[in-house]
Order: C-alpha cells, then structure tokens, then sequence
C-alpha cells in the first residue's frame, strides 16, 4: 500500500528511485513507495529533475506542483504534491498505472 501523508499544501509522495534506468517511467509500488526510474544518472540533480517530469507526465500535473522536500542523494524521496488530498492522488496513480 502507498503511504501517502497529508500535507497543509497538499500531499507528501514518497518515492523509491531508480537513476540509470533502461526507460524513464513509473513501475509500481515498492517498500510502500512509488517505484520511479529515469534515465539520467543521479549527478548534479540531474535525476531528481527528471523524476518530477516523469511524475507530472504520468499524473497529469505540472511541474510547479511537485516539489522534492526530502532525499535529494538518496533513493527514498519524498515530493510534495501541491494542490492535491492523498485521495485525488492515489486516484491519479491508480488510474495511471492502469494505462500501458
């Protein structure tokens, strides 16, 4: 199960990363995270940058409402995502891992 928190901005998002990946994509739930891959290898933010446009591809948000607050050389992350309660977001993740 993922384990979203609640936020007085929004929704905290944890997320399990994966830099140096074959594809950038989201791949399911891991540890209670978002399993995220990106191609970008983690230098310079490089990978972090490209984990928030994979991110707001796949959830149909922009840019500006993912934040990294926590992890920035770690593989557990946490964005935050403004705008938007633990419920419309679980919803937006459920309905984007139902599109191949």
């Amino acid at each position: 199960m993922l384990d979203l928190e609640p936020h007085p901005e929004g929704t905290v998002l944890p997320v399990r990363a994966q830099p140096g990946a074959g594809r950038s994509e989201i791949r399911g739930l891991q540890e209670g995270a978002l399993k995220v891959c990106v191609t970008q290898s983690p230098e310079k933010g490089k990978a972090n940058k490209a984990m928030v446009e994979v991110l707001s591809r796949a959830l149909s948000l922009r840019k500006s409402q993912i934040e990294l607050i926590s992890g920035a050389t770690s593989h557990h992350k946490r964005f935050l995502v403004r705008g938007m309660t633990p419920a419309e977001l679980r919803d937006r993740i459920t309905r984007s891992q139902g599109k191949s």
